[in-house]
């Protein structure tokens, strides 16, 4: 009974003309979302990319590192993709190139 009074109700509910909108303006706010993270996230993590490839390459002997594992070396050697490294008196390991961290002699340059 109360489903077929409310029933009856909503038919004679006269329909209104909704205005609608431009699909521009319905996407507007995604691409707002999509511009405002790719100057956020996206595009300093190029740059970021980048200035740590140009380290990689710019990588000779005598440079002394720190690897992302924290080890301290010093570079003996310069391969392909791989670095030898002294990170002790006698003792030599080779790394491969993206294991670098940051270049110490670069950094006192700097400052």
């Amino acid at each position: 009974m109360i489903f077929t009074g409310l029933l009856s109700f909503i038919q004679d509910v006269p329909a209104t003309s909704r205005p609608q909108g431009n699909f521009i303006t319905a996407l507007l706010p995604f691409i707002l979302v999509f511009v405002i993270f790719y100057l956020l996230i996206i595009m300093p993590s190029r740059k970021k990319q980048r200035r740590h490839q140009e380290m990689i390459v710019a990588l000779k002997p005598g440079d002394k590192i720190v690897t992302t594992g924290g080890i301290y070396a010093s570079i003996m050697g310069v391969k392909e993709d791989r670095l030898e490294v002294k990170i002790s008196s006698n003792v030599k390991i080779e790394i491969t190139k993206n294991s670098v961290g940051t270049i110490l002699s670069q950094q006192k340059k700097q400052n």
